[in-house]
């Protein structure tokens, strides 16, 4: 377990992905995957009030209402959810008025009366910054929100939100989350860790496992129109892509890990990064993820790794 920054939100190191649910996993699926993961011992979970708007025939929130469904079907202990705010159909951007009637509509949908980890999910230039982190302090101080996070931000943006906060006396966010994996790496390394280092926040990567290329079922180009996740993750198979999916599965093979649970684990040895995100449409695909949790990668495992992801063309 581990504490995301400066928070008391403790979490397995995993973070199980809710993009799917409404999408690539209908409700029974859903459920599978979320009563798998719990029952490995995971307990964060992390959507968007957004997910998922893209599909024909939803309206935004799918991914929310499923897992409310699910909480008040198991109602679990010990969880910590995480949701996101500025992509809704109906709520878009960051100010003030907007962030509060989407946490109201978050918190109805999850069917909880606080939400754990809130973030910002997208910045918003067309507010001003000031607006929109005090907005946050007010769902903090009135007990809709625990935490407060951002998402997509760059490191710039990130110390002006934490000297505003600073100097309204605004509780700081405690997590990041970035786009990070082992084919995206040089923007978080050389900007966004740095800032997390300096105020004591934790990385909460998306897209961990490049969409599920680093799974190493993508091994062409040509598989992009096999699914509807596929094209994502097909665009990483370069020569240079497939030259960290042979190392993943060098790696795996010596621990007799899947290449998916490798991947993970070197995320998760990454400095300030707390649980990357993965998600799950089958819930055949549960086990793998949890077991990085527990997989302990050699020293000499990461260094490889490290040098054969360092010059990747897709890191952008």
């Amino acid at each position: 377990m581990t504490l995301l920054g400066r928070s008391d939100l403790d979490v397995l190191p995993l973070a199980l992905g809710g993009n799917v649910f409404g999408w690539t996993a209908d409700r029974d699926a859903s459920f599978e995957i979320l009563d798998a993961f719990t029952a490995g011992g995971g307990n964060f979970i992390d959507t968007a009030d957004g997910y998922s708007a893209w599909v024909p025939g939803n309206s935004g929130g799918e991914s929310e209402t499923l897992i409310g469904e699910w909480l008040a079907s198991r109602k679990p202990s010990g969880l910590t959810i995480a949701t996101k705010v500025s992509s809704h159909p109906e709520f878009q951007g960051l100010s003030a008025k907007n962030i509060r009637a989407a946490a109201e509509a978050s918190l109805k949908r999850l069917g909880v009366d606080t939400i754990d980890l809130y973030y910002a999910h997208f910045d918003d230039a067309e507010t001003p910054l000031e607006e929109t982190v005090a907005a946050f302090g007010q769902l903090v101080a009135d007990g809709l929100v625990r935490h407060t996070a951002v998402s997509n931000y760059s490191a710039d943006r990130i110390r002006s939100w934490i000297s505003i906060a600073q100097d309204a006396g605004i509780p700081l966010p405690v997590a990041v989350q970035p786009h990070y994996n082992l084919v995206h790496r040089n923007d978080v390394e050389e900007s966004i860790i740095p800032v997390a280092e300096e105020f004591g926040m934790s990385l909460v990567p998306y897209y961990a496992l490049a969409s599920g290329f680093l799974t190493g079922k993508y091994r062409s180009t040509d598989a992009a129109g096999s699914s509807p996740r596929a094209g994502g993750a097909a665009k990483y198979a370069t020569p240079q892509g497939l030259k960290i999916i042979d190392e993943l599965e060098r790696v795996a093979g010596a621990h007799g890990a899947s290449i998916a649970s490798v991947a993970l684990a070197w995320l998760q040895a990454q400095p300030t990064v707390a649980a990357p995100i993965a998600s799950a449409s089958r819930v055949g695909q549960v086990a793998d993820l949890l077991a990085s949790t527990t997989l302990e990668l050699t020293a000499d495992d990461l260094q490889a790794l490290d040098a054969v992801s360092e010059w990747s063309p897709a890191r952008v």
